[in-house]
């Protein structure tokens, strides 16, 4: 039995990662932003009471951030799902594609951090 791979042009590919925004990922706030009150309890000066908290007891960062349904997806370009090294921007689409696939089949959020080393340490 085969199965039959989807089909699109090398165009609509790119498209796709382009319009309407650049990119598959975006940062969305879990928290109102709307008023001056919102911005001084989300950073300065409202945000010192979380980080003493967590500061005191560490595991508290779990009640107070987004620690706990948040991985990195990590790579330096030199391995992409068969094209070989191109370096670490060229991976940048491939480690998009896996943080959408975090969010859409296990709703985790991730960041995609591309690193230019092949130095393990």
């Amino acid at each position: 039995m085969t199965t039959k791979r989807p089909s699109f042009t090398d165009q609509e590919a790119l498209d796709f990662h382009s319009q309407p925004h650049a990119g598959k990922i975006s940062m969305v706030p879990t928290k109102p932003m709307g008023t001056q009150r919102d911005l001084s309890l989300a950073y300065s000066p409202g945000v010192a009471v979380p980080v003493l908290a967590i500061a005191e007891d560490e595991d508290r960062a779990y009640d107070y951030t987004a620690k706990g349904n948040m991985v990195a997806v990590i790579s330096n370009g030199t391995a992409i799902l068969g094209l070989g090294n191109l370096g670490p921007m060229a991976s940048k689409p491939v480690m998009e594609g896996k943080s959408v696939l975090f969010k859409r089949f296990a709703d985790i959020d991730s960041f995609d951090v591309e690193v230019s080393t092949t130095d393990v340490e």
